[in-house]
């Protein structure tokens, strides 16, 4: 279906995605999902390839392009059948780095995106805890300045749950209190091997299971004052407007995963017979397919009005949050009906619907679960 939007430019990234993940993922990531991590060097390979940093600065690596392209990208990327690949990427690229792209000072950006960009340092973004999920201000873990032997210091104490990329990342941008008041909350960059910064544990998870999941631990972590991320106590803000970019790229893997579940179902239905016909005779089935698809189809052309409206500069957190809620129910309703129209062997691991139905899940939880988004839009009526 045309759209608006996209671009012969944008096209042509779209097929490089394709190429990139026939060629390197799709024939070995039911390995990664064994081991529990996306490998490291494919990741390279995609910072090789210069699809790390689109939206950030050319004097990094980056390709400074607008919201519209990201999506594509996020969309293009999000047909692999390998959920836990997707986030691994996208939590990179939309969720943790922006951080540092939009708070980090010169320093800062000089010291890390270059290699961010280039996928030699890989990010992960801190802000969930055990008690404190979609409620950013209700964290505990705090961080408070020293004098230390070196200078002023920041002291990390608390914890941190399901953190992706959080096991094998390289750099964390982690949401701390550093104040009494509800909002006070303060970012900072936090690297790998930081004395008293450990993994509590690695997660187990029903889907995305190439993906890394993590506890994270912070026992009186100290880092230089310098890696405070933007502002001090402005942390909060930060987080709430990153989430724009967060959940629009949800919304982009919510719709990848509806497209690829109903074409292959379309064609699973096309040739499996059942009491003397193919599945595709049975009225029921097709009307169905017919009206999940065009669900998917309405949704898809919100998501992109969405991504143009960021570029505009336009204030979209309503329809940004609709987004969320939408798309995050609608790939579970599109790939609960996939699964039962392929019958038992959709219930049989390593299938590509089985796959994808148990992927699909926490569309609807991570990122702001579908209740809370829904809260959102309702308070800006």
């Amino acid at each position: 279906m045309d759209n608006i939007y996209v671009t012969p430019e944008h096209e042509l990234l779209r097929e490089q995605v394709a190429r990139f993940i026939a060629r390197e993922v799709e024939p070995y990531a039911s390995a990664w999902e064994e081991e529990g991590c996306v490998p490291r060097e494919v990741l390279r390979k995609m910072g090789e390839a210069g699809l790390l940093g689109l939206m950030y600065e050319e004097q990094y690596g980056g390709g400074e392009a607008d919201a519209l392209t990201n999506l594509v990208f996020a969309e293009a990327l999000s047909q692999s059948t390998f959920g836990g690949f997707i986030i691994t990427v996208l939590v990179h690229t939309d969720m943790a780095s922006p951080h540092l792209f939009h708070a980090g000072n010169a320093a800062q950006k000089a010291r890390y995106m270059p290699d961010v960009i280039a996928g030699k340092t890989i990010t992960a973004v801190g802000i969930t805890e055990p008690g404190a999920g979609s409620d950013v201000a209700g964290m505990r873990m705090t961080a408070r300045l020293e004098k230390g032997s070196d200078g002023d210091e920041w002291v990390l104490n608390g914890t941190k749950m399901f953190i992706t990329n959080g096991v094998h990342a390289n750099l964390y941008f982690v949401a701390a209190k550093t104040g009494t008041a509800r909002h006070q909350v303060s970012m900072f960059i936090v690297e790998k091997g930081t004395p008293g910064f450990t993994v509590g544990r690695a997660l187990k998870k029903t889907g995305w299971l190439s993906s890394d999941t993590a506890e994270l631990v912070f026992d009186n972590v100290r880092i230089p004052a310098g890696n405070l991320l933007g502002e001090e106590g402005k942390g909060f803000y930060s987080v709430m407007k990153n989430f724009q970019t967060e959940r629009i790229a949800l919304a982009a893997m919510a719709v990848g995963h509806c497209t690829q579940a109903l074409k292959m179902t379309l064609d699973y239905v096309r040739q499996r017979q059942a009491f003397g016909a193919t599945l595709w005779e049975k009225q029921t089935i097709r009307q169905r397919i017919a009206m999940l698809d065009a669900k998917t189809r309405a949704a898809r052309q919100f998501m992109y009005h969405c991504a143009w409206a960021v570029t505009q500069g336009r204030d979209i957190v309503q329809e940004v949050s609709m987004l969320k809620a939408l798309t995050g129910e609608l790939v579970n309703e599109v790939l609960q009906t996939c699964q039962q129209f392929h019958g038992g062997m959709g219930f049989i691991r390593e299938t590509a619907i089985e796959r994808l139905w148990r992927d699909a899940r926490v569309l609807g939880i991570g990122g702001g679960a579908t209740e809370v988004m829904l809260e959102e839009v309702a308070k800006r009526y």
